[in-house]
């Protein structure tokens, strides 16, 4: 049977066609053939498969039980909550992510940022209503910017906004890692023990936490201050979406901005014009996803070669017998 590479869908986006993403898959093609798919991957799609380059679909146990000859999944990105990663590392499977987008993403919670206090969605709906009213706007020199999450990408962020903010903003962050006073040393933060804390004393507060539980509920929203904006360019599930459709609909806070699409349990905040949702594209850029293809290939075609590729979740597979089977190199 022929060997195959399983692409996401996402190379069919003409939006982001390049030369490179061109001549990457050409490379790809040399080594196996190069099959699309589309949604969950089952055992049924096992025979034959070498690599996968994953998008967000679920990965099912019976795929990686069935995929005998299977090296690697390279996740497009770096969310694997549906990568099945304990699947995986049972079965001898390299599963790797690509952090090469993380400052795209703090651009885009900069954006937000700036874009909230400036008030610029409401001044535009009243605009094109014939409302040409002055209103209240707020500078970010001087106020208190909260990051909820001082991983790569809260770092990204901090080290934006510690010029904005200026020699009297205020920068507070929380998080649970063990060298947190340490990492916010270096960006002139002050580090809260309690999440409320942000709630209560930032002017806008930005998410930055990965996983799918939810942390922010109608208690944390109630806490914000009415002029304050939660910017959450993580997911959707984090922040609980009927807890914050009342909260705004209550003035408890002025926006909400999210990075996922109006859809699914988010469709509550259809045409809410203090709800902003972004259809997930803050990672995605020109510029980021040639990164995000190439680095994504180098992993594939690394693994199938007998390299270990670069970004491997799950270290401990290195140990498994399949995985020392293959990596010569």
């Amino acid at each position: 049977m022929a060997k195959k590479i399983l692409l996401t869908k996402i190379f069919k986006n003409e939006e982001f066609a390049s030369q490179g993403r061109q001549d990457g898959l050409e490379k790809l093609s040399e080594i196996a053939d190069t099959q699309d798919y589309d949604g969950d991957l089952t055992g049924a799609d096992a025979p034959g498969v070498v690599g996968v380059i994953a998008n967000s679909a679920p990965i099912l146990d019976s795929f990686y039980e069935q995929a005998e000859d299977l090296r690697i999944v390279a996740r497009w990105g770096v969310g694997y909550e549906n990568a099945n990663v304990e699947a995986a590392t049972k079965n001898g499977v390299l599963v790797t992510i690509t952090p090469v987008h993380m400052d795209t993403v703090a651009e885009y919670a900069i954006t937000q940022w700036l874009a909230t206090m400036k008030r610029v969605y409401t001044l535009n709906r009243l605009s094109h209503a014939g409302d040409f009213s002055i209103i209240r706007t707020y500078d970010v020199q001087g106020s208190t910017l909260g990051i909820y999450g001082f991983g790569r990408i809260g770092q990204e962020v901090a080290m934006r906004a510690r010029s904005l903010l200026g020699e009297n903003g205020r920068l507070l962050v929380y998080d649970i890692r063990p060298d947190i006073a340490d990492v916010a040393a270096k960006f002139g933060a002050e580090v809260v023990d309690d999440p409320m804390t942000l709630f209560r004393e930032c002017d806008t507060v930005s998410l930055h936490v990965s996983g799918e539980d939810t942390i922010v509920t109608y208690d944390s929203l109630c806490a914000m201050k009415p002029h304050a904006s939660l910017i959450n360019p993580s997911r959707g599930l984090l922040v609980n979406d009927e807890d914050v459709s009342r909260a705004i609909a209550e003035d408890r806070l002025c926006y909400y901005v999210v990075d996922d699409p109006v859809n699914g349990p988010r469709e509550i905040h259809k045409d809410n014009p203090r709800i902003i949702c972004t259809n997930h594209n803050g990672g995605i850029t020109v510029e980021s996803t040639i990164r995000l293809d190439q680095m994504t290939f180098d992993q594939v075609a690394d693994a199938i070669r007998g390299r270990q590729p670069a970004h491997v979740l799950n270290p401990e597979v290195l140990d498994h017998p399949r995985v020392r089977g293959f990596l010569t190199e």
